[in-house]
């Protein structure tokens, strides 16, 4: 059956602003791919990311450049050859998932076979700042059991001790989005491994993360900017003890799947987190989740308001999508 292709480009504000190393952002812009046949309809949400060349130009091109193939009957299975890992293909990926959800009527996670899905405990991010602005955003978090607290700069070592001092009930999970050098990540594992910390993410730039081979790890290191499909996967071995698997670096939840599953066969921990977007672009990833070491799906949190219908947040406690939503 014919699927006509729907594109819409929407900005949705965040409160207040939220930073990381390399930047400070006020609103998230998103992609919104909406597939119907006529009678039923999938969507999904994607966000293009500048880290990787992407743009919503680009990335509206590319979903317009499938047009042609989804109009076929261009299936999950063959977009896999037809366009490469990123924003416009998680978009594609999860609106054909949403679409045989309800043209089956059946959920996503009955489809793939999966158990009952659970509620989910996300970490909750603490913005990258100077130490003292850090330190009373963790406080006012410090009673959430996961915070993802952004570094990535000079002085480190200050924040890590200051964040764990305001929250010492949480455990931490700190995230350098390649933000660190050779010259000082010993220097901050310690400090991170001294403050309890329970997982660092992406401390060296992708490429530059050699030395991590080499060192030792006190706190386990997890790869975000440097995976992101299951080709990685082997590469990373040696000096990565757990992968971060977003679907916009995947290409949606159809590669997240098998990179996930290849991820455990060679013995890695999974984190699965998301970038600033609406409950929509959560919603796949929380099947994604339910066999995750850590979820970092706090998205939609970040935002002043989110779409309609959402996911279902009591503090950290993240339930799983209705099929109004998504799935």
């Amino acid at each position: 059956m014919a699927i006509r292709v729907e594109l819409k480009v929407e900005r949705w504000p965040i409160a207040g602003t939220f930073s990381i190393s390399r930047g400070a952002k006020t609103e998230a812009a998103i992609v919104l791919c909406i597939l119907t046949d006529g009678t039923y309809t999938g969507r999904g949400e994607c966000v293009p990311y500048a880290r990787y060349g992407e743009s919503i130009e680009s990335v509206c091109a590319e979903i317009e450049g499938l047009s042609g193939a989804l109009m076929n009957g261009a299936s999950r299975d063959d977009l896999q050859g037809l366009i490469g890992a990123g924003a416009a293909r998680n978009a594609i990926d999860c609106a054909l998932w949403d679409l045989e959800a309800k043209r089956s009527g059946k959920a996503v996670a009955d489809i793939l076979g999966l158990s009952p899905l659970r509620t989910l405990t996300t970490a909750v991010t603490v913005s990258f700042g100077d130490a003292h602005t850090m330190t009373v955003s963790a406080r006012a978090l410090s009673d959430r059991p996961l915070i993802k607290v952004k570094v990535g700069g000079d002085n480190d070592a200050e924040r890590i001790r200051a964040v764990a001092e305001a929250a010492p009930s949480s455990r931490i999970i700190l995230d350098a989005n390649e933000g660190w050098s050779d010259d000082n990540i010993v220097e901050n594992m310690l400090a991170a491994a001294k403050a309890g910390v329970v997982l660092i993410e992406q401390p060296l730039p992708a490429g530059k993360d050699a030395i991590l081979a080499e060192i030792p790890h006190p706190v386990p290191v997890c790869a975000d900017e440097s995976a992101h499909g299951t080709d990685d996967l082997h590469m990373l071995k040696g000096r990565y003890d757990t992968i971060n698997i977003k679907l916009d670096k995947t290409g949606g939840l159809t590669e997240a799947l098998r990179m996930q599953k290849r991820a455990r066969e060679l013995g890695f921990g999974i984190m699965v987190g998301c970038m600033v977007s609406t409950s929509l672009a959560m919603a796949p990833a929380v099947l994604l989740a339910q066999d995750a070491d850590f979820v970092d799906l706090d998205g939609p949190l970040i935002l002043r308001e989110d779409r309609k219908p959402s996911l279902r947040f009591e503090g950290s406690r993240l339930s799983p999508p209705e099929p109004e939503l998504w799935g």
